[in-house]
């Protein structure tokens, strides 16, 4: 068996060459894969952190929404109305509404409809907390003009309506519009639904 044949001596050094140039380009190749992998980890972290950050400002927009909602309702809530029908078949039949302001504002432009025709024909002011159906002229009461310009904090004004017959005093049940110390327009309805009056909803 004889020596082993290890070439001459330029190709061995070219191979030895191809053989780093091969080491080299695999740890180049290598070292860009971490470095991608490790972009990419960064990028998903930045990523997590940013949808978090949007996760946090929409329940923080939320909830200064949901403050800023709960202020706007807060008044309107507190306004009350008290109904009653009146009458007979020889008087005719109506309605009398007590509108109480228990809040610590005015409200403004307060009126009463009794279906979607007919307005109420006589306001007064009213004690505060009473909304019994005595005739108001019988408690020396002092009429008010329709709409009520102002009902002052505390205040209460009495609305009654035309008479008719028992049938459409039925069908045409009280609904309240008045307007808040925002200048927000509300209706509240005899079963007392409260919605905020849009432009062409109605008064």
């Amino acid at each position: 068996m004889g020596p082993l044949q290890w070439g001459d001596v330029p190709t061995w050094i070219g191979g030895t060459g191809a053989l780093a140039a091969a080491w080299y380009a695999y740890q180049t190749i290598s070292s860009q894969r971490q470095q991608i992998s490790e972009q990419q980890q960064f990028i998903a972290e930045q990523t997590r952190f940013m949808n978090e950050q949007r996760q946090n400002l929409e329940l923080e927009r939320a909830e200064l929404r949901a403050v800023a909602d709960d202020r706007r309702w807060a008044q309107a809530r507190q306004i009350a109305m008290h109904q009653r029908r009146i009458g007979s078949d020889n008087d005719g039949h109506g309605w009398v509404v007590t509108v109480q302001n228990p809040s610590d504002a005015s409200v403004r432009d307060v009126e009463v409809y009794f279906g979607t025709a007919y307005r109420a024909v006589r306001a007064f002011e009213w004690p505060p907390f009473d909304h019994y159906p005595q005739n108001p002229t019988d408690r020396g009461a002092d009429p008010l003009p329709i709409p009520v310009p102002t009902l002052g904090s505390r205040r209460a004004a009495r609305f009654v309506s035309q008479r008719w017959t028992a049938a459409t005093a039925h069908d045409n049940r009280p609904t309240l519009y008045f307007t808040d110390d925002d200048g927000v327009r509300w209706w509240l309805d005899s079963h007392g639904k409260l919605e905020e009056a849009l432009a062409d909803s109605g008064p």
